[in-house]
This record gives structure tokens, C-alpha cells and sequence, in this order.
């Protein structure tokens, strides 16, 4: 079992790795040479505003009395500059975003594994093509675009990590601390002369971020108060940086103002994914070789935010992210960042057609250098006779394009030069795709075939070890050999076949991992043969239906990855099990409690996403319920018998309710505090971390009695998940707990048709014996019908309070009375807790029925594993790197869900039997009788 155990755990590692080389693979390559515009360019330097977490409405749209949110920066667009919306890429988060913004490209999506803050892979920025760079602001920002500078001329100024607080009394103040450094930066330059000269130099940037605004997003929503009055400190502090500037350099006009922001931010104050709130930010771009503004009687958008924000009458000029580099390499005239793969936005030009015509033929050389490249390397690792190369920009097709663009430069056609140029961008860019993709096909099937056999593998490990369906025949050891040599042999050709093609070693493991696989499954091929002659001796109808039965329940867990209220209608259908059988005549209390908390259930997915609103008085309401059902426990826990209670069991019942009372009263002062500005109370913080430490252990020294184990484990995870929660979700352990109660006593209910029941020992019945293997029994139909409510409890557990696959449905707000510091490891932790405490209740639920129907663990769980398994293949074949992007969010995050979760099932079946099996003693004190 252990053997198998590991096996599962590396081929679904393999699995869930896999997507990330054969969809989300690092873009860049290495080895172009630099391309700049031969021309002198407008400006000497630029200035850098990034606003962090600015979304485009917050910025642009008028106040309810009709003033704009930012007077300067209104004034700006109206009069002096051009503006546009620039559009973000998912993951919205803050690095990637400054990567787009800075370098010019977009980072695969595996680099938000990597953490945020160092370089998964080297890169070329705008600020490493300069002469030097000076930069004021977070820590998490600055350092990776030192880090990868050559030379020593970008330098970083940061505030200190603690700075970050959500819970803070005015984040505004990280913004002003970069606005009086920059000040006294340059006030200290007037008197080194040094400094002075090299601010003097051309090809300079100075880059302000501002972390400030999605501070506050995150700690009080975009619709706060506290959110725009940042805007407009913000607004203040460009509109007197911009003077002093101009004043330092003479308002010699040589310098370039672009104020834009990395991501936007959802109205729940969170960001990571694709809504429009989160990838619509603001671009404003004014000074030296910027166009004015233009003005239009008409413009046509899919939205309608220019009549909102009453700017239709002023051109908007919409750009993506990555087009920012490109504009900024031009206006100083430093080579394009050597990954970039932004288009220059001319429009946003104030130049003569010759260097507009110029810029934009070194921005097509730029990205043509990556598509050579990238063509090189796949043309070096693959088999010539196999190699299809992208025909469109052909090395003829490639010559015929530079000719054509040099000619109309040549005889000042300028437009037809610039339209050529664009064109080979467009091609350039589908060719680089076209290579970076090129093994997709090959792999994808590899993994499908990998996992069709694992699949398969497992079905036959359930009928051959947990059921009568097989007789026992050993193969030949003669044909065993041949089937030994057959594998091996296609295993040492597809190695040959990747070594000659000089492959990266992770398509070995791919392409490799079908063989020993398939190898398992067709060494078992006496079981087949079985299960095919029993399969064909049923009634066709009847194997058609159970067939039909299966793949209907999977597709419904399927989809209720896209529409949560799919588990809604489950858990009534699930409602409706006891009417439809014999468990209603059977047991009718039961199951009317079972019908009602299957109702009450349903209501979860039905509500909305949680974070959006806080509610913290149905977190003290849901505490004071744990409280009472608590009461009620103590209360019969008083009563029972004595052999199954002693003085200490009441003592630890007591302390967990003194503990949930805690939590709940730490929950309610803790936002309190926060509301009133006066931040995270050392007191709560110090109560917080030891309730969430001593929630692990209190469960293991309760009686391993069923009821009372379970019982105790709810109270521990429930003190933890109270200062987790904001809203109703706090609810949602108590119906799920509830549900798990009455499933146990059902099944029990739905053994008795086979006369398998333990019901009247249930009450006294000991976690710790229930491991006797000779009471273990055959697998019935009945239990592939318990791994399936397993598996819709599982997502139920993961959906139900609304946390759809995506970084953005997480609220910050759930960690703050454990921290307010931004720590996105730490957090990021706590959340995962907070998903995995419903996790831990069903699968200790799960592990009563085991031991209660009397099947052993490893049986009911490979069903189970089937099951996730087959999911997963679904999601492997929806996972998309096209289209919006918030579509693509949600692809990758279903599929490692679900292989996170089958990882996670053999993790949770070992913690489940931890949590109810073993028991720690504490050492008793021993009484001294005088005679």
C-alpha cells in the first residue's frame, strides 16, 4: 500500500506539473542583438508614476458632485497630453504587472509559483537599457529590476517591509514617503556634484511606485473613502513632483511624464484574476514628444465609459500593457528591452513621420530578432524530415518584408512603412507562438495516455484486490518475460528518439511515464478479461444505465466547477435519496433531519462570492450556535454512561468552548479595532496564533468514542475558522458537520439491506479498535455510491462558501487577526487553512463510514481516486492559454484543483486517521491514600 501510495502521489505530481511546460512555459529567449531608433529621440528623461492597484474608473470617472477624482492629472489629459486605458494580463497581480509595464512582455503564468519578488527567469527592461535609473518605493518592486541590471546604474530606494500594513492607521503614507525622498533626492544632487551631473546625463529614468492606493483597496475597498482620498494625495503629490522637476532641469521641455498603474482591483478589494475591474488601468502620458490632445466629434467603444466619465470628446488611445515599454524606450531614445513583445503606440507621438516610420521598423526588428531565435532553437532539437517551419515569415518572406520597409522609408512613404511594420509585428509575434507551442500536440498526448492508463490501472487494482468479480490466474512466467522485453523495448526507442532530438529532460519523464504504466495495466490483462466476460453476461440495459448513472454524476461535479448552484441542485437531489430507497420506511427521523440539512446546505452555493461584504455579526452569530450545540453535548456527555466519559474529558469539552467563546469575541473586537483606524491588538494577535496552534492537538486528547472524537475535532476547527471568517461563511462548517452526523447514521441505516449494521453499537464505538482486518468486507454497488457523496462533500466543501477557482476570491480581510502585515506567503498559508478545515471535517466523516461499513481504507479510496481522476482529464483538455483572460485564470486554477485535491485526498486520509485514531495522554498526578 505504501508503494502504491507513492506511485499515485509522483504520477499525479508529474500530472500537475506537466501543464504548467506544456501550456505556460517561459517565453523567453536569449541571444537577440538590441535595435534602437537611429534618430535623436524628444526627450532626455523620463518620469515613471506607477500607482499600484489604480483602476481606470477610480482615476477618470467625476465625483457625485460632478469633480473629478484627480484635478491635476483631469487637467493633464484635458489639455497638455494624451490618455487611453491600458489593458492588464492575468495574473493581475503586482510583479507580472510591472514585468509588462517595465520589460515589455507578459511572464508566464508558473511565475506566480516562483513568488513575486525574485527573477524566475533574467530579463531586459527599459531601465537596464538606460543610462540610470533612480527609484523610490516597495520592496517587493524595486529590487528584481536592480537585480537584473547590468552594471551598476540602477539604483533602488525602498521603505521598509513593515511599512505594508492593511490594518494601518493611512497607507497614503508609503506614497508620501517616495514623494519627500525624491524631493531630497533632488535637493542633495544641487550640492554633489556628481550625482548632479549624472541627473544631467541623457537616457535617464526616475521611477516613482506608489503603493499606497491598492493598500487601501485591500484594507477598505475601492468605494471607500479612505480608497479616493489616496487618488487625491496621489494626484497632489504628481502635480508637485512634476514642478519640481521641471524646475530642477530649467523647463528645458526635455522630459517625459507616464503616470499608468500595474493592476486594477475588484469592488471586494482583492486582485489576481480577470474581471474588467482588475485588468482596465489608466494610462496618462504628457510631456516632451507626447501628442496634445485630440479632439473628436465621435469615437466607438464596446463600453461606455467615456459618456461616464464625460470624456467623449477627447481621442482615447487604448494600449496593452506591454506597449508602454516600447513607448518609453522611444521617447528616450534607449533600445527596445530585447523580450519585449509590445507594439509602439504612435499615436501617442508628437514626432515627425521620419522617426515615428524609424521607431517603429526598429520595434519590428526587435520582435523578429526573438522570432529567429526562437526558430533556431526548435529547429536545432528537432529531426529535420520532422520539421514544419511557420510559413508565413519564411527566410525569403523575412528578406522580402525588410527590403520592402527600408524602400518606403527610403522614398518617404512613411504611413505604407509604418502599416509593413505592423504587419511583420503581427506575424513575427503568431510565428513565436507557433514555435513555443510547437511540441503541444506530442506532449498532450503523452500525459493523456498517461493518464488514461493510470485510470484504467486503478479499475483494475479495485476488482482484482476489493471484489469477487476475478479468479486467480497466474500469467506464464514466459509470457510475462515477452511482455517485459515488448515494453522495454518501446521505452529504450522513445529515449533514443528524444536524445537525438536533444529534448529537455522533463519530456523524458512525459513521454516515459506511458510505458511502465500501460506496463502494470497489460500485465493484469487476466482481470480484464474477467471483468469483460462478467460486464457482457449483465443485461445490456442494466450496464448501460449504470454507465449512464456514473458519467451523469461526474459531469455534475464537472460543472459545478464553471456554476456553483450545480451543487445547489445536487445536494437537494441528494435529498430526495432516502424517498427514492428504503431508508424512509426504515428510518424516518433520520432521514428527515438528513432531508433538511441536505436543504439547508444547498443554500451556500446559491449565496453570493464571500469577501464582498463583511459581516461580522454572523460570525459572533455562528460562534454563539457552536456555544449552544456545545451546551447541549456537555450537557449529554454529563449523562451518559461512565465508561464513556472520566473527569478530564468534561475539562477539555469545557476548554473548547471556552476557546470557540474566545475566537468569537476576538473576532468581533479585532475588525472593531481595525474600523476605528486603530489597528491589530497585540492581545488578539497573541490569542489568534495560540488558538490556531492548540486546534491541531486538543482533538488528540479526546476519547476516540466516534461521536465524541468528531465532535471534538469540529470544536477545534471551529475556534480556527471563526477568526478566519467575514461573513456567512463562518455558517458553513456547522450545516456541513451537521450533514457528516446524520451521513454516518445513514449509512449505517443502508447497510442493514445487507445485514452488515453496527447501528446499535454506534454510540460507544472505538476509533482506535476499528482496524481489525478480518472484519473487512467485499466492495457492493452501494459503495461506489459513498465515494461519489465524498467526492460531491469534497467540492462542496471547496465551492460552497463561494471560493470560485481564482486568486481574486480571496478577501485579505479573513487573515487580519492574524496579521494586517502584507505577507504574501503567510497569507496566502492562512487562506489555504481556511480551505482546508471544511476538507478535514468531511474526510474524518469519510473515515467513520470506512471503519463503521467495514471496508478498509484503501478500497473506498480508490474508487475515489477513479473518480478525480477522470475530473482531471476533463479539466486537462479545457485548460486554455486563449481567449479572455479571465477564462484562462479559471482553466489553470480548475485543473490544479483537481489534482491538488487527488494529491490532497491521500494527505487528508492520513491526517483523518490521525485525527480520530490516535490519542495523546496527559500524564496524570497520582493519589496518595494515608491508611
Amino acid at each position: 500500500v505504501p508503494l502504491f501510495i507513492l506511485a499515485g502521489l509522483l504520477v499525479h505530481c508529474v500530472f500537475l506539473v506537466s501543464i504548467f511546460d506544456i501550456y505556460f512555459s517561459s517565453p523567453l529567449v536569449h541571444g537577440m542583438t538590441p535595435q534602437q531608433t537611429p534618430l535623436p529621440p524628444p526627450a532626455q528623461r523620463l518620469v515613471l508614476f506607477v500607482a499600484d492597484g489604480l483602476r481606470a474608473d477610480s482615476l477618470y470617472e467625476l465625483n457625485s458632485s460632478g469633480m473629478p477624482q484627480a484635478p491635476y492629472l483631469r487637467g493633464i489629459l484635458e489639455n497638455n497630453g494624451s490618455w487611453g486605458i491600458s489593458h492588464t494580463r492575468v495574473p493581475t497581480e503586482s510583479r507580472p504587472g510591472h514585468v509588462a509595464l517595465i520589460a515589455g512582455f507578459y511572464e508566464d503564468v508558473s511565475a506566480v509559483a516562483k513568488g513575486w519578488k525574485e527573477n524566475p527567469v533574467e530579463f531586459d527592461s527599459v531601465f537596464n537599457e538606460s543610462k540610470y535609473t533612480w527609484s523610490w518605493g516597495s520592496p517587493d518592486i524595486l529590487p528584481m529590476f536592480a537585480k537584473g541590471a547590468t552594471g551598476d546604474h540602477v539604483y533602488t530606494f525602498c521603505y521598509s517591509a513593515e511599512s505594508e500594513d492593511f490594518g494601518a492607521q493611512d497607507a497614503a503614507k508609503l506614497d508620501m514617503w517616495v514623494f519627500d525622498h525624491v524631493k531630497s533626492f533632488l535637493n542633495s544632487s544641487r550640492s554633489n556634484q556628481t550625482l548632479f551631473s549624472a541627473l544631467n546625463e541623457e537616457k535617464v529614468v526616475l521611477f516613482l511606485h506608489l503603493l499606497g492606493i491598492d493598500t487601501n483597496g485591500h484594507a477598505h475597498r475601492p468605494s471607500s473613502r479612505e480608497y479616493k482620498e489616496n487618488i487625491r494625495k496621489v494626484d497632489e503629490g504628481v502635480k508637485e513632483i512634476a514642478s519640481i522637476i521641471d524646475d530642477f532641469y530649467g523647463n528645458d521641455g526635455k522630459t517625459a511624464f507616464i503616470l499608468t498603474s500595474d493592476h486594477g482591483m475588484t469592488d471586494w478589494g482583492s486582485h489576481g484574476a480577470g474581471h474588467p475591474s482588475e485588468t482596465l488601468t489608466p494610462l496618462i502620458v504628457w510631456g516632451a514628444g507626447v501628442n496634445y490632445p485630440q479632439k473628436v466629434t465621435s469615437q466607438f467603444f464596446e463600453d461606455d465609459f467615456l459618456k461616464e466619465w464625460k470624456l467623449e470628446n477627447l481621442k482615447r488611445l487604448d494600449v496593452n500593457q506591454a506597449d508602454i515599454a516600447p513607448l518609453m524606450a522611444s521617447l528616450i531614445g534607449v533600445p527596445f528591452p530585447l523580450n519585449s513583445v509590445g507594439t509602439l503606440p504612435l499615436e501617442y507621438l508628437n514626432s515627425s513621420a521620419h522617426f515615428k516610420a524609424e521607431s517603429m521598423f526598429a520595434n519590428a526588428l526587435q520582435v523578429l530578432e526573438q522570432f529567429k531565435v526562437k526558430m533556431y532553437q526548435k529547429k536545432k532539437t528537432t529531426l529535420s524530415f520532422l520539421f514544419t517551419p511557420f510559413k508565413p515569415l519564411s527566410d525569403s518572406g523575412q528578406m522580402s518584408f525588410l527590403k520592402k520597409i527600408r524602400l518606403c522609408i527610403q522614398q518617404q512613404k512613411y504611413d505604407e512603412a509604418v502599416s509593413l511594420c505592423k504587419t511583420l509585428i503581427s506575424l513575427a509575434l503568431e510565428g513565436l507562438s507557433y514555435y513555443h507551442t510547437y511540441d503541444r500536440l506530442f506532449l498532450g498526448l503523452s500525459i493523456s495516455a498517461s493518464f488514461v492508463g493510470w485510470t484504467t490501472y486503478v479499475i483494475v487494482m479495485i476488482i482484482k484486490t476489493h471484489t469477487n468479480l476475478t479468479k486467480t490466474v497466474q500469467t506464464s512466467n514466459k509470457e510475462s518475460t515477452v511482455l517485459f522485453c515488448c515494453f522495454a523495448f518501446a521505452g529504450v526507442a522513445i529515449a533514443f528518439f528524444l536524445l537525438i532530438q536533444t529534448c529537455p529532460w522533463t519530456y523524458y519523464i512525459y513521454c516515459l511515464l506511458p510505458v511502465p504504466v500501460w506496463y502494470a495495466v497489460v500485465k493484469e490483462h487476466p482481470v480484464i478479461e474477467d471483468l469483460a466476460t462478467y460486464l457482457l453476461s449483465l443485461p445490456i440495459s442494466q450496464s448501460v444505465g449504470f454507465l449512464l448513472l456514473c458519467t451523469l454524476g461526474i459531469e455534475i461535479l464537472v460543472f459545478s466547477f464553471f456554476y456553483r448552484s450545480t451543487l445547489g441542485v445536487g445536494l437537494v437531489v441528494f435529498a430526495g435519496w432516502p424517498i427514492l430507497t428504503h431508508l424512509w420506511a426504515q428510518a424516518k427521523r433520520t432521514a428527515l433531519v438528513w432531508i433538511l440539512l441536505c436543504v439547508l446546505l444547498a443554500v451556500f452555493p446559491l449565496m453570493p462570492v464571500v469577501g464582498r461584504e463583511p459581516n461580522i455579526s454572523l460570525v459572533v452569530a455562528a460562534g454563539l450556535v457552536t456555544l449552544l450545540i456545545s451546551c447541549f453535548s456537555l450537557a449529554s456527555l454529563c449523562r451518559s454512561e461512565n465508561k464513556y466519559r472520566n473527569n478530564n474529558d468534561l475539562k477539555l469539552h469545557f476548554y473548547q468552548m471556552l476557546s470557540i467563546a474566545l475566537s468569537t469575541y476576538v473576532v468581533s473586537s479585532t475588525h472593531q479595532s481595525l474600523k476605528n483606524k486603530q489597528g491589530l491588538p497585540l492581545l488578539n494577535q497573541i490569542i489568534s496564533w495560540m488558538t490556531l496552534v492548540s486546534s491541531s492537538l486538543l482533538p488528540l486528547l479526546s476519547p476516540t468514542f466516534l461521536f465524541q472524537r468528531l465532535f471534538s475535532i469540529l470544536l477545534s476547527l471551529m475556534s480556527t475558522y471563526l477568526l478566519l471568517s467575514t461573513g456567512y461563511e463562518a455558517l458553513f462548517p456547522l450545516v456541513l458537520s451537521g450533514l457528516m452526523f446524520v451521513w454516518i447514521n445513514m449509512e449505517q441505516e443502508a447497510l442493514q439491506h445487507y445485514g452488515l449494521s453496527l447501528k446499535p453499537k454506534l454510540a460507544g464505538f472505538d476509533f482506535a479498535c476499528a482496524t481489525d482486518i478480518t472484519q473487512f468486507r467485499q466492495l457492493h454497488l452501494d459503495d461506489i455510491r459513498r465515494s461519489f457523496f465524498f467526492v460531491f462533500f469534497l467540492v462542496t466543501a471547496f465551492f460552497g462558501t463561494g471560493n470560485i477557482a481564482s486568486v481574486n476570491s480571496f478577501d485579505p480581510a479573513s487573515v487580519y487577526c492574524f496579521l494586517t502585515v502584507f505577507s504574501p506567503f503567510m497569507m496566502g498559508g492562512l487562506l489555504l487553512l481556511k480551505v482546508i478545515i471544511p476538507f478535514v471535517l468531511v474526510s474524518c466523516a469519510f473515515e467513520a463510514i470506512q471503519v463503521t461499513t467495514q471496508l478498509s481504507s484503501k478500497s473506498l479510496f480508490l474508487i475515489v481516486l477513479v473518480i478525480s481522476d477522470i475530473m482531471a482529464l476533463h479539466f486537462f483538455f479545457l485548460v486554455k492559454d486563449y481567449g479572455s483572460w479571465l477564462d484562462i485564470g479559471t482553466s489553470i486554477s480548475h485543473y490544479v484543483l483537481v489534482m491538488s485535491l487527488t494529491m490532497f485526498m491521500m494527505l487528508m486520509n492520513g491526517v483523518a486517521q490521525l485525527l480520530t485514531t490516535q490519542r495523546l495522554e496527559l500524564p496524570r498526578r497520582t493519589k496518595h491514600h494515608s491508611m
